[in-house]
């Protein structure tokens, strides 16, 4: 069975006229002109068939129909203002999922989590770590960090960082009985593989190396794999610059050379565009961009 609604905006204009006694009261809290509350007024009551207001010298009045209409009414408009106050402040507070991948959890958002939860407690942070996004965000996801090359259609994407990869080491394997004071260096050590051999075939290309067989040395699934191999002193590893930023401060690992390779992939915050200024989610957001653009300016500053 259908519903028989009359035409919501004039319910509204209705509700608030009934309040006031005023059609320009109404209208100065709608925004409107006081033609348009008539015009909605005159509308409503012709889909009841009936008055709802009548003028009494210069005061307006309800009728006995328009009482009753809107003491039914109000406390509707009521409960829809009280739940739609609910709606935002749960937007403002509450728990916030974040998807993102194993590496960049560890080795980025964990360590910097403190700083967020410090800045906002009454948001609730709920990590859930995932080897692959698929480029699509679940109803269950508030934010997600993502790999790649920046295109996602249909989502609000902000880039964190430009990144290169760099050769990474232990400072042990530095002092073994093979050098690594250049390039050609490598052929006498392991090569460790981040997710598949490429990156290193890239790299002694673009730097014009021979001598060095790239197709040997162990492929790690994860970027936290490969570093913590090196940490070990397993070999060397290409290494991303982010990731490897907290073992490089720790001193766990050194750059024995200065040439690097430009990534083509960065990692992006990434939310529905249609949430991406609201509550928690724009707060989080604006949050990680902001630090990690002030991360960059620290490291710019310091070269």
């Amino acid at each position: 069975m259908s519903r028989r609604l009359p035409p919501l905006n004039s319910l509204k204009v209705f509700e608030a006229a009934a309040r006031h006694l005023s059609f320009t009261r109404a209208a100065e809290e709608l925004f409107v002109t006081q033609a348009a509350v008539s015009h909605q007024i005159k509308s409503i009551e012709e889909f009841l068939g009936l008055k709802l207001f009548r003028r009494r010298n210069r005061s307006l009045l309800l009728t006995e129909e328009g009482q009753s209409y809107f003491l039914d009414i109000k406390d509707i408009f009521g409960a829809i203002a009280a739940a739609t106050d609910k709606v935002l402040e749960r937007s403002e507070k509450g728990a916030l999922t974040i998807s993102l991948p194993p590496s960049f959890a560890i080795q980025w958002l964990v360590p910097r989590l403190a700083d967020f939860n410090q800045q906002e407690p009454d948001i609730d942070v709920r990590i859930k770590a995932v080897d692959s996004d698929d480029n699509f965000l679940t109803d269950d996801i508030d934010v997600a960090i993502y790999y790649g090359r920046g295109s996602w259609p249909g989502l609000r994407i902000d880039k964190l960082y430009q990144e290169f990869l760099i050769p990474l080491c232990s400072p042990s394997l530095m002092m073994s009985e093979k050098p690594l004071s250049r390039l050609a260096d490598l052929k006498n050590h392991t090569l460790l593989h981040d997710t598949s051999r490429k990156e290193w075939k890239q790299y002694v290309k673009n730097n014009g190396v021979e001598g060095i067989n790239v197709n040997h040395g162990p492929i790690f699934s994860h970027s936290t794999m490969v570093l913590q191999a090196a940490v070990h002193g397993q070999g060397v590893a290409l290494g991303n610059n982010v990731l490897a930023q907290p073992e490089l401060d720790a001193g766990r690992l050194v750059s024995p050379f200065d040439e690097v390779l430009l990534s083509k992939n960065s990692f992006y915050v990434v939310c529905h565009e249609s949430q991406a200024d609201v509550g928690r989610i724009a707060t989080f957001r604006d949050w990680m961009i902001a630090k990690a653009a002030s991360e960059q300016e620290e490291f710019h500053d310091d070269e």
